[in-house]
């Protein structure tokens, strides 16, 4: 039986306060409004199955930032962040001139599922699908993103650039970690599995107990140091630790997160909207992920970490968010 095309629930334009809009809504917005983080807008979708499915955007301001992480060495000398991998440098300026809209969360096993009718997580969770996506290579977002923003509709849903990406996740933190209402973006890394500072905001090897919901956790007793002694491991659902000051859930741990650019190493200039590379072609082409997740050693969840994999790769622990440059006013 041919699979029936989700289908997005949008209104009238209407008023919304953000420096960008001019006074009004996306016109993909089923809802909007601003709150404690600034601006929001909800798109909603719903499957096959007619289940609605809401996702929030929470709007990114343009502005510059330092990206990358500050120092000479791998994280054992004077001046470097603590975990830091060579290459998170050199530390250079960006300017991003044009805001976006960001999905607060990563892209959940429900929204996957209303688009594409099926679940392909490592972790599936009935019980519930608030889970991350995850088990999804950078090829399956492009034809989740096909099918999402549809023919006619030009909604222009997307990855973010690597720069997009690492400028949400600080919302203006020139720290190893996003600053919350309980830290100041601090990491003291005492342990491998174990640095306190992430249990608060992130899921990742040291934290990331089994789910409820979820048959087949990881066996991680053999782990080094964790923070908690927990057997079994897995992702768990979106938006349960302390966001970002923007608005942003889970852009350290719980999944790894995929970027639009192909990998390509910093350089010390500054640049303006790095447009990440981001030709669609060709499988063996080395793609960003960013972020960290639910099993990884305490050093790989920080704003700074970059890694890669051929656009085909995919695990349990790699997912993506989505975002949406502000159209012109």
């Amino acid at each position: 039986m041919a699979m029936q095309p989700s289908e997005i629930v949008t209104r009238a334009p209407g008023p919304i306060a953000h420096p960008l809009s001019d006074g009004f809504a996306p016109a993909w917005a089923a809802a909007w409004g601003d709150d404690e983080f600034g601006p929001f807008a909800d798109l909603e979708v719903r499957g096959a199955d007619r289940q609605r499915v809401v996702q929030r955007f929470r709007w990114i301001p343009p502005g510059s930032f330092w990206m990358g992480s500050p120092g000479d060495g791998n994280g054992d000398k004077p001046g470097d962040e603590p975990g830091r991998y060579g290459d998170e440098g050199p530390r250079h300026r960006v300017t991003l001139t044009q805001g976006y809209w960001m999905a607060d969360t990563p892209c959940t096993q429900a929204l996957w599922q209303a688009v594409m009718g099926k679940n392909p997580s490592y972790f599936p969770n009935p019980q519930n699908l608030r889970h991350p996506v995850e088990n999804v290579s950078w090829l399956d977002v492009q034809s989740f993103l096909a099918r999402l923003n549809g023919e006619g509709q030009e909604l222009s849903f997307d990855l973010p650039t690597e720069a997009q990406w690492e400028y949400a996740c600080r919302a203006d933190s020139e720290e190893a970690l996003y600053q919350t209402a309980e830290g100041k973006g601090t990491i003291k890394i005492v342990g491998e599995h174990n640095a306190p500072a992430l249990d608060p905001i992130a899921w990742y090897g040291g934290n990331s107990a089994v789910a409820e919901g979820i048959t087949n956790g990881v066996d991680v007793s053999t782990w080094k140091e964790r923070q908690f002694a927990h057997r079994l491991a897995s992702t768990q659902p979106v938006g349960l630790k302390l966001p970002n000051q923007w608005g942003l859930y889970d852009m350290l741990g719980n999944v790894w997160e995929w970027c639009l650019d192909r990998w390509a190493g910093y350089k010390a200039e500054a640049v303006v909207d790095p447009n990440g590379c981001g030709q669609r072609d060709g499988d063996d082409v080395l793609r960003v992920y960013r972020g960290g997740s639910w099993g990884v050693h305490a050093r790989f969840v920080r704003c700074a970490v970059r890694s890669r994999v051929p656009a085909d790769g995919q695990g349990d622990a790699l997912g993506f968010r989505l975002v949406r440059v502000q159209e012109p006013s």
